[in-house]
């Protein structure tokens, strides 16, 4: 690919998507890409929603990004694609449209929108934020389970009157969302590894929330923003936030830019600019149950650092409940080593306290 940025940016060769996807996220997407055939699957489940229809309609409806055509977009467009090494550079299209946003879409020829409303809203560095971060869609290949998210909303209007079943589906539905949502925060880093400018990355999710008026904004105080959210009010405010969260596509602008910062100051940006990643060559060796024990860290580290009093009480549950079992089989298991004769008293006692270690090993880690 003849490719070349416009000022010096470190191109990521042969760059797995692990290396920047969110655990919880790179968990599900690393256990799809272990199965065999599962491309084919969802090719003959989800053959409705017509990949080429839709490129169609925006070719006949929107304007395609060329050297000719927002020019300056095809550039940053062809840096998004360099820096992240994609084989082939996607078409990128244009719509009109005052609300901002961009998508990624396709399976087996995948292409990106913009709509006019993104591209008035950001300056050129934050372009190329957004473009890396639809990018990155591309590059993970999270338009599987998008695809699974759209047939299941289709499936979920037609078996309303089905006892339980509209339950069960939008069970699923809440399960996937969730996925998708951590998607996003995969993307945004993949948006700052192409972009490799963070205050701009932030920039660019501050005026998701507030609009053009920059002069007007201060990207420190809406970090504290960020953290006043995460962690202020009361079990009430745990509880609306939990609920208004669970049927949203992406998360809020404020556990956006609070995640991205976390990511930066954690040092994984900078290694991975560094040349310290994995690479897509080792794609198939990577663990399935590594990376749903990841994913369950992930979510344990969230618990521990969030000061939501919900979370604290769901934490503090969960921790007492973790020491009441492991003091049960401990329990069990020095009943067991104590009737197994000789010294087994003894070995009893040593052994009770070597569980009383591991209960609050269990205890730091809940």
């Amino acid at each position: 690919m003849a490719n070349s940025p416009d000022r010096v940016r470190v191109r990521l060769t042969d760059i797995s998507p692990r290396a920047y996807e969110h655990p919880a996220d790179r968990g599900a997407l690393v256990a799809l890409r272990s199965l065999t055939g599962f491309d084919t699957l969802v090719k003959s489940l989800f053959g409705r929603i017509n990949e080429r229809s839709l490129r169609l309609m925006f070719l006949s409806s929107a304007v395609r990004v060329s050297p000719t055509q927002f020019p300056e977009l095809h550039d940053y467009l062809r840096d998004a694609a360099y820096v992240l090494d994609l084989d082939e550079v996607p078409e990128l299209y244009v719509k009109m449209d005052p609300q901002p946003n961009a998508m990624a879409i396709g399976r087996k020829k995948p292409f990106i929108v913009m709509t006019t409303g993104l591209f008035d809203l950001f300056d050129a560095e934050e372009k190329r934020f957004v473009i890396g971060h639809e990018v990155g869609h591309v590059l993970s290949g999270h338009s599987v389970y998008r695809t699974i998210l759209l047939l299941l909303v289709w499936l979920s209007t037609k078996i309303m009157w089905i006892p339980l079943g509209a339950i069960a589906i939008q069970a699923i539905l809440a399960g996937l969302r969730e996925w998708q949502r951590k998607s996003e925060l995969s993307s945004d880093r993949a948006g700052l590894l192409t972009c490799q400018n963070p205050e701009a990355a932030k920039r660019a999710l501050m005026k998701l929330a507030g609009g053009s008026n920059l002069s007007q904004m201060n990207p420190d105080a809406f970090m504290e923003q960020a953290r006043e959210y995460e962690g202020g009010g009361d079990a009430v405010d745990s509880v609306l936030k939990l609920m208004t969260t669970i049927p949203q596509s992406h998360p809020f602008a404020v556990v956006r830019v609070a995640e991205l910062h976390r990511w930066i100051e954690s040092g994984e940006y900078q290694r991975i600019v560094d040349g310290e990643y994995p690479r897509r060559s080792t794609d198939r060796e990577a663990s399935v149950s590594e990376e749903a024990t990841n994913a369950a860290n992930s979510y344990r580290e969230g618990w521990n650092r969030s000061s939501d009093p919900l979370v604290k009480t769901i934490r503090d549950v969960a921790g007492g409940a973790g020491r009441a079992g492991g003091q049960f089989f401990d329990t069990v298991a020095d009943r067991w080593r104590g009737g197994q004769g000789g010294s087994g008293s003894d070995q009893g006692s040593q052994s009770g306290e070597s569980g009383s270690d591991n209960t609050n090993g269990n205890s730091n880690s809940n």
